[in-house]
């Protein structure tokens, strides 16, 4: 079966939808959250899109309560899961055009969602109807596209869906929400806050980034006087806006986005607005953090981890805020298989000037690279794309991966490609999103037919 040219057949439809689902803003909406709307207005439109969209394709579909939207097909005992997300990060930044409005220019498409990871959705949706539409699986096993609403925000999806629903694990599994060829390992990831109380007398409030898996690219403090902040931003060079307000002074430090996974590879303007203000206003507890944090795998701080396997241990400083004399601030976390998360961040507590707890904490993921099902889904990869040069990997990212069992990230970002994830202008080029399709469905059939 020549599965690039049967999928090529679905590309025109699949784009279509494609852009109407970015057109659905499915960021975490507190303010909307409602019975079997537990994300969200946004996400529950976004979860219903792919709902509908199956229902009239003819799949058997289970809303989940809102949580998650599971397409199945198939009658046989043997589970193939594939688990994607339709909710989004915020959005910050400046874009080249609105994140929601899905703009195709040159073969790219643009807008929040794209890659990360309603792109990756949509190309295993239609992987799987044109295997249902062709009859192409068997009898002796089934498939379940489970579409979850809460990937950004620690999988309280998968937690509902597994644990409340009770739904099965599968036998095979992939997330089509990170890298080709295949990631068979990744870190475990964690999330501290550090908080206390602190009366800061030239300090109106500090606001400073979206997530806690995001690099800080944008930091605002509304200040009583700016006396001296001028002088030492000029000294040190940050990317900064100072505003006469009718309440104060608002100073706003610009810096750069990346994914919390790789913070080396952004600009943390919440830790330069610390500096700014610790020293401008003789701040330790400020000064204390800027330090400790200098150097994002851990060395500054004293807990510097490295894994063979896993590589180096990374700290994204992802939120801070202070406001009525309350700091708080949240970092992510992430490690290899040979790290205790717990008395890392035991250690931490006694080195910072605040209390810092756990919020959140996942073991590190791994599995043996050499094993049928890995190999199988390699050669998915290899037949469809024609690479047979790049290797499979660990990450530092985390995935659904995590939460399911006998599941690996698998695609869909192209090695070489920059998709801009969790950044402004995050984009999909049309070729990656055609080419996946067919690897999709090329790794459904070869899950199913493994023993």
């Amino acid at each position: 079966m020549n599965l690039k040219e049967l999928l090529s057949s679905y590309q025109k439809e699949a784009l279509e939808n494609l852009q109407s689902w970015i057109r659905i803003n499915s960021i975490y909406d507190e303010n909307t959250v409602s019975k079997g709307k537990p994300f969200g207005e946004g996400v529950y439109q976004a979860l219903e899109f792919i709902a509908r969209l199956a229902e009239e394709k003819g799949f058997e579909v289970d809303r989940c309560d809102g949580y998650c939207t599971e397409i199945k097909y198939g009658r046989g005992d043997k589970i193939i899961g594939v688990y994607a997300h339709a909710d989004v990060v915020p959005v910050s930044g400046n874009w080249k055009y609105p994140p929601f409005s899905a703009t195709l220019e040159n073969d790219v498409l643009y807008g929040r969602g794209t890659s990360d990871d309603k792109g990756p959705a949509i190309a295993a949706f239609y992987a799987l109807l044109a295997l249902k539409e062709n009859n192409l699986i068997k009898d002796d096993y089934q498939v379940r596209l489970v579409i979850g609403g809460n990937e950004e925000r620690g999988s309280a999806c998968l937690e509902y869906y597994f644990h409340k629903l009770h739904k099965p694990y599968c036998n095979y599994g992939f997330t089509p929400d990170g890298e080709f060829p295949l990631i068979y390992g990744e870190k475990g990831i964690s999330n501290y806050q550090t908080k206390g109380h602190i009366t800061l007398e030239d300090i109106i409030y500090i606001d400073a980034g979206v997530v806690a898996n995001s690099v800080i690219d944008k930091a605002e403090a509304l200040l009583k006087t700016k006396e001296g902040i001028e002088e030492y931003l000029a000294s040190v060079g940050y990317k900064y806006l100072l505003e006469d307000k009718e309440e104060g002074y608002l100073l706003t430090i610009f810096g750069k986005a990346a994914h919390g996974s790789l913070p080396q590879e952004g600009i943390n303007a919440g830790l330069q607005l610390l500096d700014v203000l610790g020293e401008v206003f003789n701040i330790d507890e400020f000064k204390v953090i800027v330090a400790s944090y200098k150097d994002p795998s851990g060395k500054t701080l004293n807990e510097y981890y490295h894994s063979d396997l896993l590589n180096d241990t990374t700290y994204n400083v992802g939120l801070i805020n202070y406001r009525d004399n309350n700091f708080s601030m949240v970092v992510n976390f992430r490690y290899g298989e040979n790290v205790d998360p717990l008395n890392v961040i035991n250690s931490i507590n006694n080195k910072l000037p605040f209390e810092t707890t756990v919020i959140t904490a996942t073991e590190s993921l791994c599995f043996d690279p050499s094993s049928s099902w890995i190999q199988s889904l390699l050669r998915a990869y290899q037949e469809e794309s024609g690479d047979y040069e790049s290797k499979i990997m660990t990450i530092g990212g985390g995935t659904y991966a995590k939460e399911c069992k006998n599941t690996v990230a698998f695609g869909s970002a192209f090695p070489g490609s920059h998709d801009n994830i969790h950044d402004a202008d995050e984009h999909i080029e049309l070729k990656d999103f055609y080419t996946s399709m067919p690897i999709y469905a090329r790794a459904i059939l070869a899950l199913g037919e493994e023993k």
